[in-house]
């Protein structure tokens, strides 16, 4: 794969997000990303899922300087693929962790947002979901996925804010589970994955199924109705313009 490391280990799936520095997501790595999640899915062989970033970023969200460029075709393909990544990850049999290796903003909080279990690296790092203040809807099932940890009043008084959180400020909210040194993430992830890995399997898979029930419905029902949603305030001018302004500042600093 291009921009994403993939390997197995003593059964345990290990996804690693390499795209850059941020690890900003366009379209071919949502596409990598869904393969990815299905070799772990129908392979007998993997119990358990590893998804992790590099050191500074574990997803610093959608590649907006991509995205931009994209016609109106490819954004509704993109935006189809991301809420398949979506309900591929929430529907997921086997267990899953984030180690999340640093800034987890927007789409890559969603990515961690759909495992079981999130580890973070101590630091001066930022996770959260900011979209609204980026000009960006977000759907009623992307609400229902932040309240499922956070629950309903929290994440909506978050979501209304864009509010991002340090990771001692994510702990404390349940946003994740565990804070670390960044260089006993990967141990600390591999620790965990394998604890839940010892129960019987049949019984802990169905009882996840039975939990995420309603959250993977709402993924799923109205998905076209959402997707217009979002499209129709992507393309609106004061959206453009906040995006062209995010994106030159992103450039300017590259440079």
């Amino acid at each position: 794969m291009k921009y994403l490391k993939t390997n197995t280990n003593d059964h345990i799936y290990h996804i690693l997000l390499d795209k850059n520095k941020s690890n900003a997501m366009d379209l071919e790595v949502i596409d990598e990303l869904i393969t990815a999640v299905d070799s772990a899915e129908n392979d007998p062989a993997v119990e358990g899922l590893i998804l992790s970033g590099k050191e500074g970023f574990f997803s610093s969200g959608l590649d907006l300087i991509t995205l931009y460029g994209y016609n109106e075709e490819q954004m509704e393909h993109f935006w189809s693929r991301f809420m398949i990544l979506l309900q591929k990850l929430v529907s997921f049999s086997k267990p899953a962790v984030s180690a999340i290796t640093g800034h987890s903003p927007a789409g890559g909080c969603v990515l961690a947002l759909c495992c079981d279990y999130r580890i973070m690296a101590e630091g001066e790092y930022i996770i959260g979901l900011n979209e609204v203040p980026v000009g960006i809807v977000v759907p009623e099932s992307i609400f229902k996925l932040y309240s499922f940890w956070l629950g309903s009043g929290i994440a909506y008084r978050s979501l209304i804010e864009g509010k991002l959180f340090t990771p001692q400020e994510a702990l404390a909210i349940g946003l994740v589970d565990e804070v670390v040194e960044l260089s006993r993430i990967q141990n600390a992830a591999l620790r965990k994955v394998k604890s839940v890995t010892q129960f019987e399997k049949n019984a802990w898979r169905n009882s996840k199924q039975n939990f995420r029930k309603d959250l993977l419905n709402s993924l799923k029902s109205n998905q076209q109705e959402t997707i217009t949603q979002v499209l129709d305030q992507w393309w609106r001018p004061g959206t453009r313009a906040i995006m062209k302004t995010i994106i030159e500042n992103l450039t300017q600093r590259k440079g």
